[in-house]
């Protein structure tokens, strides 16, 4: 174990709680000194330290050392370093150890316990720390005088508070990025925004955010716990949003002396401070006895350090390995587990190319040195490896340097200022480890020049991220609105798109049609100002959004809408229907949104939106407002009245044997085919009321009316299975709901079959009555199932359409014996029904079942009156399926 010897070197252990001025008397007494160096647990620190030397001393005299940031001026004596970055053989006069109870840290606490126990300076050296790290002072470092020092102010408990509760100047601490970027959207939403510190921050983004904090601009900063190690902020409140993180192995409840070094920011110099946790967050709740351990600071002791040896030997890759695996000889030292740079120098051993290069001393330490890259992007011990293995190539051979074009490319890939917070965070994290990289001379060439370059495009990025930062959780205009606005009436108030209500540019809520809905956020206290300016100026809004509707109604806007019983505009509803004098003039009633208006505006609005669905209704139920027209005029008669009126009535679809339409004269029929209206062999309709749209429009006004209508088939296919009733403009054929229109076109399509073979057919008379003309037969023909069967129907459903259309079949002859072949079609005949109506009932069940030839038979009777045999099928031939089912 490495341990400085005792000397005549004086060794001062200032301990004490949080604002004790532990920092500031350091810094005091190592610009006291000839030269001199402090190592801070955080490069945030160490650059906010650096300024304030900088100040005293000049540019040209003071340098910062960290891993990825280095200013170095030749004539630098005063020298500001993470605790990582500091030179321990360093011949200087004073030397400062920050935070040293980090010793105890698992992932870092060898670190700061070999710079306590081996960093000298000539004149005087420092170790600064909390209380709880006495007992190891005495034991580990005895020739150090104790120094006990009180905090200034008092530190005080106050309980849990809501977010909208926090007091100016508060700070509020989380344990993730999720946790941090959550609860400054809050703030932002409450207060007009919050700073956000982080250690992923670069010093240039940490140090813009802390300046919005310390200036005012903002009251409130949301931080990680990397705001506890020495951070000087201007804290009066500190609010823990959890009481646990995960510490890198498992999630846990922090330390008192965690809570205390956090909490302790609260309060600076003189000023007292409080701390206390979010209301609402579980498990954020101090116990008493925390309490009285953080007011009166005391803390439990360390009772360990971690250490590990910082002086490895380095004979071989083994060597270095097990040296720095070996375990301590104190007692009060316990072997720190394994970091990874020693876990990255394990993995690249395994290989026989790194080994082959890595003999004797001076490789064995490059090899260390690349392993000991920090792992900035937080890639993991098998993924950082990868990356070191690639540098150790290029370090390992040749020149013993990174090939300059291969840096420059990376440094300028990451030279890229686009993207959202976490992508910048990304490539921040990137160029800090070819920042790292570019600041060892033997490791790049002109290491100015790429320095330069990593520090240009890091500067870039943090800009990038701070004014990212700034946009996403900073509003400044209403935080100064906040502080300095008095009448809110002359604030501009203005409708941006979507609707939404505008006061001087910031949205506190949405115009849905007439109906303000305000923010969720909008009625915090911090907004009071803003929504007093919106109800002053929302009358104003809403004239406007009258003068627009009433505008779309004259001119038949695309923004309104006819749905069910409501019209909308905008999306929103503005009016309901009620039921009319008729089924075709409903009455509009305004929707209760539109009450903030005054009642005249209202009764040109109401009378403008009934104008317009008048309108919509005309237009889109033409058919049905000419038959209903149709059936006021007196010359239609009786018969066309009333079928017009069933018509209307059933949405332009009726069974013709229901119709009455037999009793219509010529005229009559020809009126109403000028109406629209056909007449087909099974319903009659108005085939321009086959749409969807159309039907539901109707549907809508019938149940408006009272009346129980069937549904609507959203598509409107020819074919529908079964399933309750059958939708408007369906009929039911078999087992299948077949569209009436397209129905008839296949009943029509049967007609003109017969036609054509009763004009190829010879003529064959029978014998008639004595005095009557002596009939023809029915014809005979086949049909063409195609056109059936591409619309959706089955054989089934097609025999039974064409049954009820008045047709009836004959199965064809079996084959000669010795044939072979498709078996012939069925020969089809149709006969009208003596009252005009089609053969067959409408409810599917022919009239003809019983009679020979027809459904139910076994067979024909041929010439002669002898039966024709039952015919065989060929399966998989439509003609022989059809003749099945006739059988």
């Amino acid at each position: 174990m490495n341990r400085a010897a005792p000397d005549s070197r004086t060794v001062k252990a200032v301990l004490g709680p949080t604002n004790t001025g532990k920092t500031h008397l350091a810094v005091e007494r190592l610009c006291a000194h000839s030269s001199g160096q402090i190592g801070f647990p955080l490069r945030l620190l160490a650059r906010e330290i650096y300024d304030r030397v900088v100040a005293i001393k000049g540019p040209d005299r003071v340098a910062l050392i960290t891993g990825e940031e280095r200013i170095d001026p030749p004539n630098a004596r005063w020298k500001l370093c993470t605790v990582e970055a500091m030179d321990r053989d360093a011949d200087v006069a004073f030397v400062a150890v920050d935070e040293a109870q980090l010793g105890a840290d698992r992932e870092r606490g060898h670190v700061f316990t070999d710079r306590m126990l081996n960093a000298r300076g000539r004149e005087e050296t420092m170790i600064l720390g909390s209380t709880a790290l006495t007992p190891m002072v005495k034991q580990l470092v005895p020739e150090a005088e104790i120094i006990t020092r009180p905090r200034f102010s008092t530190l005080t408990h106050a309980g849990s508070l809501k977010l909208s509760r926090l007091p100016p100047r508060s700070a509020v601490v989380a344990f993730s990025a999720e946790e941090v970027y959550t609860v400054a959207e809050m703030l932002r939403r409450f207060r007009g925004g919050a700073a956000v510190v982080m250690g992923a921050l670069s010093p240039h983004t940490r140090n813009k955010q802390v300046e919005m904090f310390q200036s005012g601009e903002v009251d409130y900063i949301v931080a990680t716990d990397a705001i506890g190690m020495g951070l000087n902020l201007d804290v009066a409140h500190v609010a823990f949003a959890g009481l646990a993180k995960f510490d890198g192995q498992r999630r846990r409840r922090l330390t008192i002396a965690e809570m205390a070094q956090i909490a302790g920011r609260a309060g600076r110099h003189q000023k007292d401070g409080t701390f206390g946790t979010l209301a609402g967050e579980r498990g954020a709740e101090f116990s008493e006895e925390e309490v009285h351990a953080i007011e009166e600071h005391i803390f439990p002791p360390i009772e360990k350090m971690m250490w590990r040896d910082a002086r490895p030997r380095l004979d071989s890759v083994d060597v270095l390995i097990d040296d720095l695996s070996a375990p301590p000889g104190e007692p009060a030292l316990a072997p720190a587990p394994e970091a990874i740079d020693l876990a990255v120098a394990r993995i690249l051993s395994e290989s026989p190319k790194v080994r082959q290069r890595a003999k004797g001393k001076a490789m064995v330490a490059r090899f260390w040195d690349a392993c000991s890259l920090p792992d900035f992007r937080s890639l993991g011990a098998e993924n950082h490896a990868r990356f070191v293995a690639r540098l150790w190539d290029d370090l390992s051979e040749g020149t013993g340097r990174l090939g300059h074009d291969y840096v420059a490319g990376m440094i300028a890939h990451l030279d890229d200022a686009r993207g959202d917070i976490d992508t910048l965070q990304g490539r921040i994290a990137a160029i800090r480890s070819w920042a790292y990289i570019a600041q060892r001379p033997d490791w790049v060439r002109d290491r100015e020049d790429m320095a330069d370059r990593a520090r240009a495009v890091e500067a870039k990025l943090s800009d990038a991220l701070h004014q990212r930062l700034t946009e996403r959780f900073v509003n400044r205009r209403t935080a100064v609105l906040m502080k300095k606005l008095g009448d809110s009436g002359l604030l501009p108030v203005t409708l941006g798109e979507g609707g939404a209500v505008m006061v001087d540019g910031e949205e506190i809520g949405k115009l849905e049609g007439f109906r303000f809905d305000v923010d969720p956020q909008a009625r915090l206290e911090t907004r009071r100002l803003l929504l007093a300016a919106a109800e002053k100026h929302l009358p104003g809004l809403l004239n406007e959004r009258a003068d627009a509707l009433m505008a779309d109604c004259e001119n038949r806007g695309e923004d309104l809408a006819w749905s069910g019983d409501t019209v909308t505009w905008l999306g929103q509803p503005v009016a309901k229907l009620t039921a009319g004098r008729r089924l075709l003039e409903p009455q509009v009633k305004l929707a209760p949104g539109l009450n903030a208006l005054d009642a005249p505006l209202r009764a040109k609005i109401e009378k403008a939106v009934q104008g317009w669905l008048d309108g919509e209704i005309t237009v889109r139920l033409k058919p049905l407002f000419k038959l209903s027209k149709a059936a006021e005029e007196a010359e239609a008669g009786t018969e066309l009245r009333a079928l017009a009126i069933a018509l209307h009535d059933a949405g332009g679809a009726v069974a013709r044997i229901d119709s009455g339409v037999g009793k219509l004269d010529t005229d009559k029929r020809s009126r109403l085919r000028r109406l629209g209206v056909q007449v087909g062999a099974l319903d009659v309709f108005v085939p321009a009321m086959a749409k969807a749209s159309t039907l539901e429009a109707w549907r809508a006004l019938a149940e408006l009316s009272g009346m129980k209508v069937r549904p609507v088939a959203p598509e409107m296919q020819a074919i529908l299975p079964i399933k309750g009733a059958p939708p408007l403009f369906y009929r039911r054929v078999g087992q299948q709901n077949v569209r009436v229109d397209l129905a008839e076109r296949l009943v029509h399509a049967a007609h003109q079959r017969r036609a054509r073979w009763a004009g190829e057919a010879p003529q064959r008379r029978r014998k008639g009555k004595e005095g009557e003309k002596p009939a023809e037969p029915p014809v005979r023909f086949a049909l063409d199932p195609s056109m059936a069967l591409s619309m959706g129907l089955s054989t089934q459903t097609y025999t039974e359409l064409l049954r009820q259309a008045g047709f009836t079949a004959q199965p064809p002859a079996e084959l000669a014996e010795g044939a072979f072949g498709p078996p012939e079609p069925p020969l089809w005949r149709w006969r009208p029904r003596r009252d005009g109506a089609p053969r067959g009932n409408e409810r599917g069940r022919g009239r003809n079942d019983n009679r020979k030839g027809g459904r139910g038979s076994k067979g024909g009777r041929g010439p002669g009156g002898r039966r024709e045999p039952e015919p065989k099928v060929a399966e998989g031939n439509p003609f022989a399926s059809l003749a099945e089912l006739i059988r």
